[in-house]
């Protein structure tokens, strides 16, 4: 998503240090100072910023990570974050960063294990087959991403794009992940509680258009915690009966 650039954006961006980081590069490896102690948590791709400001807003014992490569899309999520904060009284948006970055060279923005979960929403399908490894699930990209995850890492994947999905599935089995929570209409009984959309994923449900969902268990603690959950399922199911 590309916007025209309104006049001041780069100054606007320099002005909100606190909550914009345009040179990412120089906190590889001490971004749990920034986010003090908290899991960090990235969306890769954040567009307008709706997505990542709501949940930075319900969830502040996390830290959330906003990254974009174009200003102007930066400083959009800027002002909607510092709107969100606002209409849920938490004054300044002091878990979330906002990095200008392209997601191509993301191993140089995080160092081994900084990341617990990533957000992979309505992602650029790139449908042709030549443009596959652009595809933000491509094993070229994906090993990158485990790479960064720590033992509780996650990824969550919401598209629209069956191709993508379907694509994306098969990435996933390549690299032996673990892909649970598999879903080709999200909200085909309502919208799940505790749910928040994306602006992309608002409209789409409106068209009354399928979305597809997938968990990824990439850390070993994460895998753990997953079997250990339905193993309890289970057991209470049998005690039930």
């Amino acid at each position: 998503m590309r916007l025209r650039r309104k006049k001041g954006t780069k100054e606007w961006l320099q002005e909100h240090d606190q909550l914009i980081i345009l040179e990412g590069r120089k906190l590889r490896g001490k971004w749990q100072e920034r986010a003090k102690g908290k899991p960090i948590h990235a969306e890769f791709g954040m567009g307008k910023g709706g997505f990542i400001s709501e949940m930075s807003a319900r969830h502040p014992e996390i830290h959330y990570i906003g990254i974009d490569r174009y200003d102007e899309l930066l400083r959009r999520s800027g002002e909607k974050a510092y709107e969100v904060h606002e209409q849920y009284g938490r004054g300044e948006p002091d878990n979330l960063s906002l990095v200008l970055f392209n997601i191509e060279h993301i191993e140089e923005l995080f160092a081994p294990g900084e990341v617990e979960r990533i957000y992979l929403n309505f992602s650029d399908p790139w449908p042709k087959k030549r443009h596959a490894k652009r595809r933000l699930t491509h094993p070229r990209f994906l090993r990158k991403f485990i790479e960064i995850l720590n033992e509780r890492g996650e990824i969550y994947l919401r598209t629209d794009s069956v191709s993508l999905f379907e694509f994306s599935l098969n990435s996933f089995a390549d690299l032996g992940l673990r892909t649970v929570e598999i879903t080709f209409d999200l909200h085909r009984d309502g919208t799940p509680q505790g749910h928040v959309m994306t602006e992309y994923e608002a409209k789409f449900v409106g068209q009354g258009m399928p979305i597809y969902h997938c968990r990824v268990l990439v850390g070993s603690e994460a895998v753990a915690t997953y079997e250990e959950q339905v193993r309890a399922a289970w057991e209470e199911d049998q005690a039930a009966r």
